[in-house]
């Protein structure tokens, strides 16, 4: 039997994930709170008028500052306010709606990762209908922890922390990479519908080991090692909507 085993969301572009008990998910929507806000590294000409898919090298990420996953994240929907830590420390805090609140999110990054910068730092705000997706038609990801448990193991690493792949759906109870033969099927889970779209290639952010912001792998190479290509995960659309959570029943049908 396949079930969810787990949902987040990553309010931050290349920052840590929010744990959810529970996702409304809406028909061709994006996953509730995913991607909201990116952190500009130097000017990248996203214009919040015409918003247009960018490229992720144009914002602080983790495949090129591991130090990222070494924070954690929190977004107050409520309060519209976003706090950053480190091991439980409060490190910045700031509305993301106020100017001061802003600067003071994008200061403590200039302060943060210096030499990682290409120039000021700025907080962007996607506008309605728009995330900081790395894909521009997939808007639901879903990982197979199967999939996972069988690359710690073949890697000789024991078990990774599924954290680094960036998933909104964690799965069980599918055999390993098996997800990879969903493409063009729907997904069931309760009353929601989700159509696989297609793999998800990766890069060099899942060498990070969200647990210790270390490179502790070079996983798109031993990707393409072991199996001949760099997938892990798929993107889905939603097609019918409905509200999911952990331990609800995934079925697949044609």
């Amino acid at each position: 039997m396949i079930k969810v085993a787990a949902l987040h969301r990553h309010p931050v572009k290349g920052l840590s994930p929010e744990v959810m008990a529970e996702a409304a998910l809406e028909v061709e929507g994006y996953f509730p709170g995913d991607r909201l806000f990116a952190f500009e590294n130097g000017p990248s000409g996203f214009d919040p008028a015409d918003p247009q898919h960018q490229p992720k090298i144009k914002f602080l990420m983790l495949m090129r500052n591991e130090a990222l996953a070494g924070l954690q994240t929190r977004f107050d929907d409520a309060a519209r306010v976003l706090s950053i830590a480190r091991n439980g420390s409060l490190l910045a805090k700031g509305c993301v709606d106020e100017p001061s609140g802003r600067a003071a999110l994008e200061a403590f990054f200039e302060r943060e990762v210096p030499g990682a910068l290409r120039g000021p730092v700025r907080l962007l705000i996607a506008p309605a209908g728009f995330r900081f997706m790395d894909s521009k038609r997939g808007f639901v990801s879903l990982l197979n922890l199967e999939t996972i448990d069988a690359i710690g193991a073949a890697l000789g690493v024991g078990a990774l922390d599924a954290r680094r792949f960036r998933g909104n759906i964690h799965i069980t109870g599918l055999e390993a990479f098996a997800e990879n033969d969903l493409i063009g099927k729907t997904l069931m889970i309760g009353d929601v519908e989700l159509e696989v779209l297609c793999r998800i290639d990766r890069c060099a952010a899942t060498d990070v080991n969200p647990a210790t912001a270390q490179r502790d792998v070079t996983m798109v190479a031993s990707l393409e090692r072991l199996y001949g290509h760099h997938d892990c995960g798929i993107y889905a659309r939603i097609k019918k909507a409905g509200t999911i959570r952990p331990g609800l029943e995934m079925q697949v049908k044609d």
